[in-house]
């Protein structure tokens, strides 16, 4: 949608015009991208889950284990995988122990969003 407001550029080095890239669009936008905001959500969701009763269905459903075979080859990333890695970028080594405080959580992940922590550099 940027592309289509922002439009092309003219180049005047070049003398002619271009279309913005997606690197050019964000960095001018100064808005988190998409994958950061689908991350930052997945780690606020997972900090609700965790601070839930231990027999919620929730909580029951993140740590279930189905009894199931992978199939073979390269093993697939689960939901958690991608917790722990995003939860590791924002909060370093003690970022489970700050789950339980939703002070510190939500502190934690605004800076993580207004310094663009989770940011991921587009091809």
């Amino acid at each position: 949608m940027y592309r289509r407001i922002l439009g092309p550029v003219r180049d005047n080095e070049k003398e002619n015009w271009k279309i913005l890239t997606n690197r050019d669009i964000y960095a001018s936008v100064e808005k988190p991208t998409i994958i950061e905001t689908v991350r930052l959500n997945r780690l606020r969701w997972f900090g609700h889950v965790q601070r839930m009763e231990e027999n919620s269905i929730p909580k029951r459903v993140l740590y279930m284990n189905l009894g199931t075979t992978r199939l073979r080859g390269r093993q697939r990333n689960r939901w958690q995988d991608g917790v722990r890695e995003d939860g590791r970028i924002v909060g370093g080594e003690g970022w489970q122990e700050k789950v339980h405080y939703r002070g510190e959580w939500r502190k934690l992940l605004g800076t993580a969003r207004n310094r663009h922590i989770l940011y991921m550099p587009m091809e």
